[in-house]
């Protein structure tokens, strides 16, 4: 614990200020010494090595320490003019003299317009002034011989003196004064302190830096040698430091950063076997330079960091890179979609997202991670359909050494070890197969996995978002997906609209994709109202993702300025007609079975109620004619005309 140490040159300023410390309750804070003039000094550098922040004295004492280079803080407790003025009443008391003659020995620390106060006061003063201890005995004998009535000072001169047999008086400091001088000692304290917190920040980022790191002063005198730096240049800090640069480092030149303040980032060198790249930058104060550092790491190290990183992140892809704000589109299905996105990513649950192709069903499944209180552990996204069967399982649950041929050394886990205290994306599910399946639906109900060829379960913690683009509930019927795992994965369930049934969406998209496909391909063109209703009127089979590549398409062969349904149809050629779409994930009703006659009985009411007129039924239903279409063929109703 840091404390003041307060140097008292006499008993009675040593009891003085022991009451007032304890005053303020700052006694626990401060240690107290009797000590003075030199002995005040070996106590000073004492306490160098202890932990005492200030020191707090008086007088010649405080003087002596200053001059002595100790290296803590003095704060001296000032002589002031009500002090000495209070002297003066009293030498007239004790001499009985109006007008008595006074002598002062004192330093220069001590007195301050000590003759216009005496004026004022009518005494007649003579100042004997002390550059050192020594100078007393001299100065007493000088005043010895002179017909002076009394002597002032502090307690070394106020004892010899009166050895001399001259009358004497102390100079006192008042309760203020310490008082003062007390609480300033405390305000560098604790500026000390915040000092040395800084320092010992300092040190340990230099310490335990990953680059050697070495200062210099102006002089190019090493002052700092961090033990990277030990390491990389085969050196000892305890040999090095105090020590010139030059002597060190003979390939590095100091002279343009120490005298111009020129950095110098980037220089690569080799040095014996290894190749360093090392930075300089000058250390400024007040505009002034005076010093330099130096920073300097081993490349290969480098490399191979990077490279580490680099894989792991291509690889792996697990960092969730998309948020609801990303989510664009301003139909009432695209913001209903996003609030019950939003409201799932508060719960803890299982989620399943159906969805044709293009819809977005991962970037929804990226926006749930990142809103949910797993936001901050890995997002693991496996596309079931894209690894092949025979390597799906060892991804997902790993293996140890030996498990099969090619396996490789130490084994390696699987990804839903990875995607531990995160989230793990399993897009088109419908894809995996049944033997797959089953150890999955152990792993939603034990959260657990094994890895292949092991005998032990490993514990998991994470969350699963399942995405799929075709029917589920049709599937279990034709006996390609286990029933029992549907529902485990059927606890928060969504579907996302096809662009086809959002037609707002279309040019708000389109708008966006040209506009940010300019900026990125360098072109300046438009779309007009007319080019805007032709691609509304298209039924986007693909998806936001066909509308978004047809758009970059679109601005990079584009030789037109100003882009109109001619100049569309000019560059469209793979354009698909209007037919009747087969049934798809995205038109068909919500997964829950039970909820299927609700929409049969629905449309066959509504062109019950039209008289079969399609267009008038699909208006009435908030579809278009061609969704109506493929509704009726997915559910079998025939249409009974009636006149």
């Amino acid at each position: 614990m840091s404390k003041i140490a307060f140097i008292a040159p006499d008993k009675q300023l040593f009891l003085q200020g022991k009451k007032i410390i304890q005053e303020l309750g700052l006694h626990h804070k401060f240690d107290l010494y009797l000590a003075r003039l030199n002995r005040g000094i070996r106590i000073a550098k004492k306490l160098q090595n202890e932990d005492i922040d200030v020191i707090v004295c008086r007088g010649g004492t405080a003087r002596l320490i200053i001059e002595s280079r100790v290296n803590i803080p003095v704060v001296e407790i000032p002589i002031t003019g009500q002090d000495l003025a209070q002297v003066f009443h009293e030498s007239k008391k004790l001499t009985g003299l109006p007008h008595p003659k006074v002598a002062i020995l004192a330093f220069s620390n001590m007195v301050h317009d000590i003759e216009i106060l005496s004026t004022i006061l009518d005494i007649e003063l003579t100042i004997y002034p002390l550059k050192t201890v020594e100078d007393l005995p001299s100065k007493i004998a000088e005043v010895a011989v002179t017909d002076a009535d009394i002597v002032v000072g502090g307690i070394k001169t106020i004892l010899l003196a009166a050895k001399k047999g001259l009358m004497t008086h102390l100079i006192r400091s008042g309760d203020f004064s310490i008082r003062t001088a007390l609480l300033e000692a405390q305000k560098i304290m604790l500026g000390r302190k915040i000092e040395k917190e800084k320092a010992q920040e300092f040190k340990a980022l230099v310490d335990y830096s990953l680059e050697g790191i070495i200062s210099i002063n102006k002089d190019k005198v090493i002052k700092v040698f961090n033990p990277t730096a030990e390491r990389l240049l085969n050196l000892s800090a305890k040999d090095i430091l105090g020590k010139k640069i030059d002597s060190i480092l003979t390939f590095i030149n100091f002279d343009t950063c120490l005298l111009e303040g020129q950095q110098s980032i980037g220089q690569v060198v080799q040095l014996g076997t290894i190749w360093i790249s090392f930075n300089i930058a000058p250390i400024i104060v007040d505009q002034l330079i005076i010093g330099a550092i130096i920073a300097f790491q081993d490349v290969t190290r480098i490399q191979e960091m990077e490279a580490r990183i680099r894989n792991e992140l291509i690889t792996r892809k697990f960092i969730a890179r998309y948020h609801f704000t990303d989510l664009l589109g301003v139909s009432p299905q695209m913001i209903e979609s996003k609030r019950i996105a939003q409201e799932m990513s508060l719960i803890d649950a299982t989620v399943l997202i159906s969805g044709e192709s293009g819809t977005g069903k991962e970037l929804f499944a990226q926006s749930i991670h990142n809103e949910s209180q797993r936001r901050h552990g890995p997002f693991v996204a496996v596309n079931c359909a894209a690894l092949p069967q025979n390597l799906l399982e060892s991804e997902l649950f790993g293996y140890v050494e030996g498990a099969f041929t090619g396996a490789t050394k130490k084994g390696k886990p699987g990804l839903f070890e990875m995607a531990h205290t995160g989230t793990i994306f399993l897009d088109e599910i419908s894809e995996m197969d049944k033997y797959a399946q089953s150890r999955l639906l152990r792993v939603l109900q034990e959260k657990q996995v094994m890895r292949l060829g092991d005998d032990k379960y490993i514990p998991v913690d994470m969350r699963i978002i399942a995405a799929t683009n075709k029917n589920l509930m049709e599937l279990i019927k034709e006996g390609q997906f286990r029933q029992d795992l549907f529902y485990r994965l059927k606890v928060l369930t969504m579907t996302l609209p096809a662009l086809r049934n959002r037609k707002n969406d279309i040019q708000y998209l389109a708008h966006h994709f040209l506009e940010y496909y300019k900026r990125r391909h360098f072109k300046q063109l438009d779309i007009s109202d007319s080019g805007y209703d032709y691609l509304s009127g298209y039924s986007w089979p693909g998806n936001v993702r066909e509308l978004k590549y047809f758009i970059e398409r679109l601005v990079v062969i584009a030789s037109e300025k100003w882009i109109t349904e001619e100049v569309i149809k000019k560059y469209w050629h793979d354009r698909e007609e209007e037919t009747e779409l087969p049934a798809t994930a995205s038109d068909l009703p919500p997964l829950d079975n039970d909820l299927l006659p609700s929409e049969d009985k629905r449309i066959t009411d509504a062109l019950a109620q039209c008289h079969s007129n399609i267009t008038r039924a699909a208006k009435l239903l908030g579809m278009d004619r061609s969704t109506l279409y493929r509704k009726l063929k997915a559910y079998k109703i025939e249409i009974k005309k009636s006149y």
